[in-house]
């Protein structure tokens, strides 16, 4: 039997952003950028109420369909316990449908604040083996999971098939020369609607390319950051995505022309450049910025984290099914 958590506990997390395949490594490489979203939850005797500022404001659901409920919710039930009613409140910054892992963010987010109030009683918190494979169940892969759960850099991987498929990862240490540089624009894409244009087979020619890209990528990405250029380069994903991303593809070619390596963060249409420099050439950042992208540095973003925390309570705006 369940324990039920009584009312007025309360729980926050924070939780990064993070950027998806980079370049070879298709649903396997990923890596966490300083860019964070909050939550705080607190549980009630009733209902469901949710307050989101910032991105995605007025645009996501208010109800228990939210991503960020729904983890939490998941959380609980793998804890062994539950919550008659919550109070959910979202600070986001991380840009949605961008390829920078906001609904990664959102999942790995609501399961770390259901640890914090799993923490308030007897029952053991998830692990980060737990998180990694809770969040990937509902992202159906683990590299912007496991990269927002772990932070730093990650290598990925899936194992069996079905409702016994296991999700694992293992952190990467970047090296300290690098300097991450997202690109993101104001247009939004569907990472349903990318991965539709990849095809269904590959030739071995080119699946052997990107085999020996992706594991240069982690010799490139912790010891060789003078190897990114080719590290980076990709067959599987980017060139099959670039009628449906002109923008991003463009750009990423003026960046790799200037001698940046980049790539497509995620499925796009942000782009992410590794630089052993501490600034972009002017002609990449002037294109980017005449192209409607916002181009800045950031560092490398930690782990999920979540902490107990006092019952604030207060007016929050209801949630209904049709807002």
């Amino acid at each position: 039997m369940k324990q039920t958590l009584p009312a007025g506990l309360a729980a926050t997390s924070v939780v990064a952003a993070s950027s998806a395949n980079l370049g070879p490594g298709f649903d396997s490489l990923g890596l966490a950028l300083s860019l964070y979203d909050e939550i705080y939850v607190e549980t009630t005797e009733s209902g469901i109420r949710i307050e989101v500022d910032g991105e995605g404001a007025g645009q996501v659901p208010l109800d228990s369909t939210h991503l960020v409920v729904r983890a939490i919710e998941r959380g609980l039930q793998a804890a062994g316990v539950c919550a008659d009613g919550l109070i959910v409140r979202s600070r986001n910054a991380i840009p949605h449908s961008r390829g920078l892992g906001s609904s990664a963010a959102a999942v790995v987010g609501g399961l770390a604040a259901a640890n914090g109030l799993v923490a308030h009683t007897d029952s053991p918190t998830l692990s980060d083996d737990e998180l990694v494979q809770l969040s990937s169940e509902f992202e159906g892969h683990p590299d912007n999971a496991s990269a927002a759960v772990l932070g730093g850099a990650v290598v990925s991987w899936t194992e069996g098939d079905g409702p016994l498929t296991r999700y694992a990862a293992a952190r990467l240490s970047l090296h300290p020369d690098i300097h991450l540089f997202p690109a993101v624009p104001q247009i939004r894409s569907s990472t349903a609607e990318t991965r539709a244009v990849l095809p269904d087979h590959v030739s071995h020619v080119d699946a052997r390319f990107n085999l020996s890209r992706a594991a240069l990528m982690v010799v490139a990405l912790t010891e060789r950051p003078d190897l990114l250029m080719a590290a980076t380069e990709d067959r599987l994903h980017q060139p099959q995505r670039a009628a449906a991303l002109p923008a991003s593809a463009e750009y990423l070619s003026i960046l790799r022309r200037c001698g940046v390596a980049a790539v497509l963060s995620g499925a796009g249409p942000a782009v992410i450049a590794f630089s052993t420099e501490p600034e972009l050439p002017a002609e990449a950042v002037q294109y980017g910025v005449a192209h409607g992208f916002a181009v800045g540095e950031m560092a490398v973003g930690q782990g999920v984290r979540w902490a107990t925390a006092q019952a604030v309570g207060g007016d929050v705006r209801v949630a209904t099914a049709t807002e």
